[in-house]
């Protein structure tokens, strides 16, 4: 089977279940897409998969295709997911999935610390070539992916939306300079919009995507201990910046090191050495 068969087969799937679902992710995975349609076709699953035969696939990737985006199947990165993408709508420089990345998080509501420590770790990796990768919310996010771009590297936003539907709004134009020189990826197709869950299943692809991830300022409850949770999974190495002990946004972090669940980095030759590099 050509690829554009399969393409289109994970155009199909993607548009017809929900992203994230760890058993057609495994199917998919496993079997790959072409088989999993003819497994619907001919009655193997013992489910309602009406609304899997009933979608056009064709049409699916030319809509995409037609907003300037592209379908990817997703690399190797994604593999020990339990829940691997079907496939990643992109826009921008898809070959900077390929190279080394560091994943960079943390709270949308970050100290002027915590800001200033994400923009100059990002510009400290994107000056030994690596690619910063977070998911272009406000806060730590948009400290990182500013850092790196203002230091003219690479930076990848994963987004909890189609992409275009660009959540926050009020990144739009750090997402027209990301798509430009950088890379915009997402699970969900054009039009769909964001909601809880997604960032959730967003967190995922963050923390594979990542050689490493850190986390720069979080609250004892946060969704970026989540990234680094599944990062941790997939035995990716996990870094936690110190803060002031008084500080409730690096309670997150502090839980994370005093856990044993990430090293404590004090700068960019700690994270380096962490990561055997």
């Amino acid at each position: 089977m050509s690829s554009d068969q399969e393409l289109i087969a994970r155009a199909q799937l993607l548009a017809s279940t929900e992203a994230g679902i760890t058993f057609w992710a495994r199917e998919v995975f496993e079997k790959g897409a072409i088989k999993v349609l003819e497994l619907c076709r001919a009655g193997s699953y013992q489910m309602d998969v009406t609304k899997i035969l009933s979608t056009n696939g064709q049409q699916i990737l030319d809509s995409i295709q037609d907003k300037g985006f592209e379908l990817l199947i997703p690399n190797e990165k994604f593999d020990e997911l339990p829940a691997p993408p079907i496939g990643l709508i992109a826009k921008g420089n898809k070959e900077l999935l390929n190279r080394k990345s560091i994943s960079i998080v943390g709270t949308r509501n970050p100290t002027p610390y915590g800001q200033r420590v994400a923009s100059e770790m990002a510009a400290n990796f994107v000056d030994r070539e690596w690619v910063v990768t977070s998911g272009g919310a406000y806060g730590i996010d948009t400290a990182a992916h500013k850092g790196a771009l203002i230091s003219e590297g690479e930076t990848i936003a994963v987004l909890a939306s189609g992409l275009d539907v660009l959540y926050p709004a009020g990144n739009a134009r750090l997402f027209a300079e990301i798509a430009e020189s950088g890379l915009l990826i997402s699970e969900y197709l054009p039009g769909t919009k964001a909601l809880p869950h997604r960032f959730l299943n967003r967190n995922r692809l963050i923390a594979a995507i990542g050689d490493g991830t850190m986390v720069v300022e979080a609250a004892f409850r946060s969704g970026s201990l989540r990234t680094a949770r599944d990062a941790q999974d997939l035995k990716r190495v996990v870094m936690a910046i110190p803060g002031p002990i008084n500080s409730p946004l690096s309670e997150g972090c502090h839980r994370l090191i005093g856990e044993g669940a990430a090293a404590i980095c004090c700068g960019v030759n700690d994270a380096l050495e962490l990561m055997g590099n």
